[in-house]
């Protein structure tokens, strides 16, 4: 039987509260927090939570909202989705999550992207046309500081190091991922590198990412690496109907989907084209836990996943909303989707 993770994504969407009113940005954090205490009652295995530098996102810093869930959760593995490698550094990185695994007691992991979003290059003084060599160099040093030894490392984006260690060191290792979008150079570079592998399918059916998955494991041979988890990453909503949870989601997505599409030149998102990302072909994961179950179970038995992780905080959805949505993923996705998957 293949067995699979269920895991939850945020990345802190400033939301509307039921009065219709705009939520703050600090209550939106708080109420983060209550989340992934949720998500660990209801049995789910992960929570991560993302890294934006954008007016409709509340968390920049996600490694202290997961510290303050450390404080209240007990079994849920902690992390990011993702952690802007690009702009920050490295070192500063693994050190703040190595404190959080400490405080969680081994359960944080961080997920390495390049982000969807530009707005921390500038930020932070970096320059868009260093992105590719950026990222390549400080994953080749963060790799190195993985092994929680003296590092000697030279490129062309930091100052170098010469025998330098970092503290403080986990008990049993930190887990990595890697997040990937769909680029074949991505998934060889993180095969090379040995981290696991999480793939953002935010558009498209999942089908279309098995090439990825399988290239993923033949690269991992090539480098003479043990094998090593696929994940999901996509967006979604569970409500107790079908009819309930589009209707809960759409006007989220679509506000979420317009305001990003405006400065990338999409078309206006709309009805139609919503009912096809909710459909089988689709990328959102929304419906009653039943019909939601049975496209989790379809996506982890077409890729062979080890994990999928659903985005459950979708534009201006509210805290009510997605407190439900995690209840019934964790009540009743989880162990439908391992029966489905158990029957099969």
């Amino acid at each position: 039987m293949h067995t699979v993770e269920l895991g939850l994504d945020t990345f802190g969407d400033i939301t509307i509260g039921e009065d219709g009113q705009r939520v703050s940005d600090a209550q939106t954090i708080r109420d983060i927090v209550d989340q992934a205490v949720l998500a660990d009652q209801v049995g789910l295995s992960f929570f991560g939570v993302g890294e934006h530098h954008r007016h409709e996102f509340a968390v920049s810093s996600p490694e202290l909202v997961l510290a303050a869930a450390a404080a209240r959760t007990e079994q849920i593995h902690l992390g990011t989705a993702v952690t802007v490698l690009s702009s920050d550094d490295p070192v500063r990185v693994y050190e703040r999550f190595a404190t959080l695994d400490a405080l969680s007691h081994g359960r944080a992991e961080v997920i390495l992207g390049r982000g969807s979003f530009i707005e921390s290059f500038p930020l932070f003084g970096y320059d868009l046309s260093d992105y590719e060599v950026l990222f390549e160099e400080k994953l080749d040093l963060f790799s190195q500081l993985m092994a929680e030894k003296p590092v000697t490392w030279q490129g062309t984006t930091r100052a170098s190091l010469t025998d330098a260690d970092v503290f403080p060191k986990t008990e049993s290792g930190l887990t990595a991922w890697v997040g990937v979008g769909g680029s074949p150079e991505s998934v060889v570079r993180t095969a090379r590198y040995g981290y696991g592998l999480m793939l953002a399918i935010i558009g498209g059916s999942a089908e279309r990412f098995r090439p990825y998955v399988d290239l993923y494991h033949r690269s991992l041979d090539s480098f003479g690496r043990d094998r090593m988890p696929v994940g999901v990453h996509s967006p979604g909503h569970i409500a107790d109907t079908d009819a309930q949870a589009w209707e809960e989601l759409y006007p989220a997505m679509e506000a979420n989907r317009n305001a990003i599409g405006a400065e990338r030149g999409w078309p206006p998102y709309s009805r139609l084209q919503f009912q096809h990302d909710v459909g089988p072909e689709g990328a959102i994961y929304a419906g009653s836990p039943e019909t939601v179950a049975r496209k989790i179970a379809a996506t982890v038995a077409t890729l062979g996943a080890d994990r999928f992780d659903l985005k459950y905080a979708n534009g201006t959805l509210s805290h009510g909303k997605m407190l439900r949505s995690i209840e019934l993923y964790g009540t009743k996705v989880l162990p439908l989707v391992h029966d489905l998957l158990a029957s099969a």
